[in-house]
C-alpha cells in the first residue's frame, strides 16, 4: 500500500536532507513536488491544498530553517501533518456500555461487507467477545448462505431470519436471540447497491433508529480512491457513522482514500483490510501509517503481529535447537507456518524501517506461493530425510520433486538456501547476530 505515493515522497525529501540550509525558495519547490505527488496519489484536492498551505507555515520558521539538520524536520513536520490528516489517535470500538453490542455494517455492493463482518467477528473473538452474526439483506441472492458459512468458518453465531421477514424485523430478532443466548456482540450485516439511493438510505435509517447499533461502520473499498470519500460523504450526510472499514488496502498503491476520508467527512478510519483471510483485518493507526507512506516502516505493528503469531514455548525450543546445531527440516517448515500467519511477506517486509532504501529489497516481489511449495516439498521426504538432509542424494530428490508437484531445480534450491542457513546459525552461535546479518536471506 502507498507504494507510489511512498516512492515519490522518499526522492523529494532526499534533496532536502543533503542540504546544510533550506531557503524559503527550496522548500517551495520541494512542497510543490509534495502537492503533485499526493494529487497523484487521489487525494483530495482541497485536502492537498491545506496540507501544504499547514506544512509551509509551521516549516517556514528559523527554527527550522536555521537549525543543524533542517531536511529532517521538514520530514518530520510532514510526518506529523500526516497523521493528523488521517485522524492522529487510533479511534477503537465502543463496546462496553451494550449488552449486546450490536455493531452494523453498511456500504455499497462489492466493497467487502460480508467478509469483513466474518474478519471483524474473528477479531471480536480473539478479544474473547462472544460473537454472533446476521445478515439482513434480503435481496441479493445467497447473502445470507454466504455469511453463514462465513460464521461457521470463524466459530461465531448465526442468527437466520425467517423467509419473508423485512430487514428490520430480521435486525431485531436477532439482537433479542443474542440477548438470550449469552451473545455479547452482534454484527448486523446490511444490504447494499451498486449506488446510494433513496431507497437503500431509507431503509438502513430504519434499521439504525430502531436497533440503536454502538457503532455503525461504512465499509468502502480503498482502490475506487475519491469514490470511496464521496460514498462516505453521502453515507454520513443520512447516518451517524462511527467509522469506516477500508478494504482491499493492499492492492492500493496510492492511497487516496485514507489520505482524504477523514479529513473530508469527519469520520475516523478504525480498521483496514490487508488481504482475503480471515486474519488480515487490522487496527488502523495514523501514527503508524504516516510512518510508512515516509518509508520508516512500522516496527510496532510489525512486533504486534510476530507477538500473535509465535508461540513462546516454541520460540525457547528453536533457540535451544539453533544452540545444538540441531535445526531440522521440520523446524524450517514449522517457522514459515509461524511466517505465513504473519500475513503478507511483502507486507512485513514493508513494515522494516530502512527497507524502502535498500535497493536489494526495495523492488523485490516476493510470492507467498513459495513457502506452499516449500511446505509441501519437505512433507514429500522421509523422516530421516527431514532430520539429515545430507542423504538426499539424486535418486531421493527426484521422488520428493514428484511427490511434491514440483521440480528438482525446486528441491535443489531449498537444500541449498537450508544449507546456507544452516551455516549462517552456526556463524550466529560463535559471532553473534552481526554475522547473521552479513549471510543470504532464505528468500533472496
Amino acid at each position: 500500500m502507498f507504494e507510489n505515493l511512498t516512492e515519490k515522497l522518499e526522492t523529494v525529501f532526499k534533496s532536502l536532507k543533503g542540504r546544510a540550509r533550506i531557503d524559503e525558495e527550496s522548500l517551495r519547490l520541494a512542497l510543490k513536488d509534495v502537492r503533485i505527488a499526493l494529487l497523484e496519489a487521489d487525494v483530495n484536492f482541497k485536502v492537498v491544498k491545506e496540507f501544504i498551505a499547514d506544512v509551509q507555515s509551521r516549516a517556514i520558521g528559523q527554527e527550522v530553517i536555521e537549525s543543524i539538520n533542517p531536511g529532517h524536520q521538514v520530514v518530520k513536520i510532514v510526518h506529523d501533518r500526516l497523521a493528523d490528516l488521517m485522524g492522529s489517535d487510533s479511534a477503537h470500538l465502543a463496546l462496553a456500555n451494550y449488552h449486546p453490542a450490536v455493531i452494523m455494517l453498511v456500504g455499497l455492493q462489492g466493497s467487502g461487507k460480508t467478509t469483513t463482518a466474518a474478519k471483524l467477528a474473528s477479531m471480536l473473538s480473539r478479544d474473547t467477545r462472544r460473537v454472533m452474526m446476521a445478515s439482513v439483506d434480503v435481496y441479493r441472492p445467497a447473502a445470507v448462505e454466504q455469511l453463514k458459512i462465513l460464521a461457521e468458518r470463524t466459530d461465531s453465531g448465526f442468527f437466520e431470519g425467517d423467509t419473508g421477514e423485512q430487514p428490520v424485523a430480521i435486525a431485531v430478532n436477532a439482537v433479542e436471540a443474542a440477548r438470550r443466548e449469552g451473545f455479547d456482540t452482534v454484527i448486523i450485516d446490511t444490504a447494499g447497491r451498486l449506488h446510494v439511493d433513496e431507497e437503500l438510505m431509507a431503509e438502513l435509517e430504519s434499521i439504525h433508529n430502531t436497533i440503536r447499533p454502538a457503532e455503525s461502520i461504512l465499509v468502502a473499498d480503498a482502490m475506487t480512491g475519491q469514490d470511496a470519500v464521496h460514498v462516505a460523504e453521502s453515507f454520513t450526510a443520512r447516518l451517524h457513522l462511527d467509522g469506516v472499514i477500508l478494504t482491499k488496502m493492499d492492492g492500493d498503491a496510492r492511497g487516496g482514500a485514507a489520505l482524504s476520508l477523514t479529513k473530508v467527512t469527519g469520520t475516523p478510519i478504525k480498521f483496514i483490510g490487508v488481504g482475503e483471510k480471515m486474519d488480515d483485518l487490522e487496527e488502523f493507526h495514523p501514527e503508524r501509517m504516516a510512518s510508512r507512506i515516509l518509508g520508516m516502516g512500522d516496527i510496532v505493528s510489525l512486533v504486534e503481529k510476530a507477538q500473535s503469531a509465535v508461540d513462546e514455548r516454541a520460540a525457547r525450543d528453536l533457540e535451544e535447537k539453533i544452540k545444538k546445531d540441531a535445526f531440522s527440516l521440520d523446524d524450517l517448515k514449522n517457522q514459515l507456518r509461524q511466517i505465513r500467519k504473519m500475513g503478507s511477506l511483502q507486507d512485513i517486509i514493508g513494515m522494516i524501517p530502512g527497507v524502502s532504501k535498500m535497493k536489494a529489497l526495495k523492488n523485490i516481489q516476493i510470492d507467498d506461493g513459495e513457502l506452499i511449495k516449500t511446505g509441501a516439498i519437505i512433507d514429500s521426504m522421509t523422516k530421516d530425510e527431514r532430520n539429515d538432509h545430507r542423504i538426499i542424494n539424486g535418486r531421493r530428490r527426484l521422488r520428493i520433486a514428484r511427490g511434491s508437484g514440483t521440480t528438482v531445480q525446486d528441491v535443489n534450491r531449498l537444500l541449498k538456501r537450508y544449507a546456507d542457513m544452516k551455516k549462517m546459525m552456526k556463524k550466529m552461535n560463535k559471532k553473534g547476530m552481526k554475522s547473521l546479518i552479513k549471510g543470504n536471506s532464505f528468500f533472496s
